[in-house]
């Protein structure tokens, strides 16, 4: 494990690879699971914000759950706050395109300029996982049988995990938490340069 602040984050970002691969996976990581995505509290309103842009962007199916008294989000078994999903699969905000590929309506609003809000940070960290305790946010690789497709990507492109997802770490933690990150995993793989302060 590796200590940065008031994280410990697994060998596996640096160790394991991973490049998303949407033409072989069709981004079914937002169908399939047993719970939505995990969401902040700050997320549920920021979502609520920005929902009269985002509905513009979902699928009929999800609109009709948005607007039942389920609406976008539950509380999973563990008390975590996640999105609504149909029979516990496809998540509300999921839509398939015609291509085939499962997309986000809150990022598609975004990409468009219609919404402030980019997406959950548990959906853009993936396949990196966070759990909370008391002193510390661990930092945890998530391996799943259907991103094997970005696993052979990222092993082809010899990209590690934490470059694959230098925004979203760096939307989390900040940029001088991801320069200790980037200055470990160099040091370690016998770059030049001092050993970093951790």
């Amino acid at each position: 494990m590796i200590a940065i602040d008031h994280t410990l984050i697994s060998e596996d970002l640096l160790e394991k690879q991973f490049v998303c691969d949407l033409n072989a996976c069709k981004g079914v990581c937002c169908e399939e699971g047993d719970l939505g995505a995990p969401l902040l509290l700050e997320e549920i309103d920021a979502i609520e914000q920005n929902l009269p842009a985002i509905r513009n962007y979902m699928s009929e199916a999800g609109l009709a759950l948005l607007d039942s008294p389920e609406g976008f989000y539950e509380m999973a078994p563990d008390q975590e706050l996640v999105t609504t999903t149909f029979n516990g699969k496809a998540c509300v905000f999921a839509v398939k395109g015609s291509d085939e590929q499962w997309k986000c309506a809150i990022e598609l609003a975004y990409k468009a300029g219609k919404s402030a809000f980019l997406k959950p940070i548990s959906c853009h960290l993936y396949p990196v996982r966070l759990q909370e305790y008391p002193q510390f946010t661990a930092v945890n690789y998530h391996q799943w049988d259907i991103c094997a497709p970005a696993c052979s990507c990222g092993a082809a492109l010899q990209l590690p995990v934490y470059k694959f997802l230098k925004e979203p770490l760096i939307r989390r933690f900040g940029t001088e938490w991801y320069e200790d990150l980037d200055a470990y995993a160099r040091h370690k793989n016998g770059e030049t340069g001092s050993k970093p302060t951790l």
